[in-house]
């Protein structure tokens, strides 16, 4: 019975924190223009092929190790073998932390490009969006579009199409030769 209520009071706080982070300015990456770095924040139980991201390395020619993915499942097994670092809703900590250590290790890196790969709304994933330091941010139309820079319209489950779409904005914007 407590464990519901004090989970209730988790997300009530991380609600407020997000709430306060969104009112913010949104903090300056001191990254020079051109992608080298994608960040990719992925909703596994709606898009479970996280390895897929990494046709970015070879799509936008980056070294090998230039793609960082992690994904969210609202409910994973500790204990089963995730090929992409997971974390979920038991993670979500007092003020909007999220206690993880996959979610501490991608945090603490920048990045030139984070892909929110998500259509719904969602408190965690959203907090993570919040927290990347990132200097371009693209995402669906389907989700607040204060989380994003740029906005794709694009099925979520056509990756392909997905792809093809940021690359063509990624070269307007002159990120990508």
């Amino acid at each position: 019975m407590f464990k519901g209520i004090k989970d209730k009071f988790k997300h009530k706080s991380g609600l407020k924190f997000l709430k306060a982070e969104l009112a913010k300015p949104a903090p300056v990456v001191e990254r020079s223009k051109g992608i080298t770095s994608i960040a990719c924040l992925v909703d596994l139980d709606k898009f479970d092929n996280a390895n897929l991201f990494y046709e970015f390395v070879e799509e936008f020619s980056l070294r090998p190790n230039a793609v960082k993915i992690i994904g969210y499942k609202s409910y994973y097994d500790k204990n089963s073998p995730y090929s992409t670092p997971v974390f979920s809703d038991k993670d979500l900590g007092w003020n909007g932390d999220i206690e993880n250590s996959y979610v501490l290790e991608f945090l603490s890196r920048e990045y030139d490009l984070l892909v929110n790969y998500y259509t719904e709304e969602n408190l965690l994933l959203q907090l993570m969006s919040v927290k990347t330091k990132a200097r371009v941010r693209v995402g669906f139309k389907e989700v607040d579009q204060s989380y994003n820079d740029l906005i794709l319209d694009t099925p979520m489950h056509d990756f392909k199409t997905f792809k093809m779409e940021l690359k063509k904005y990624l070269k307007v914007f002159n990120e990508i030769a």
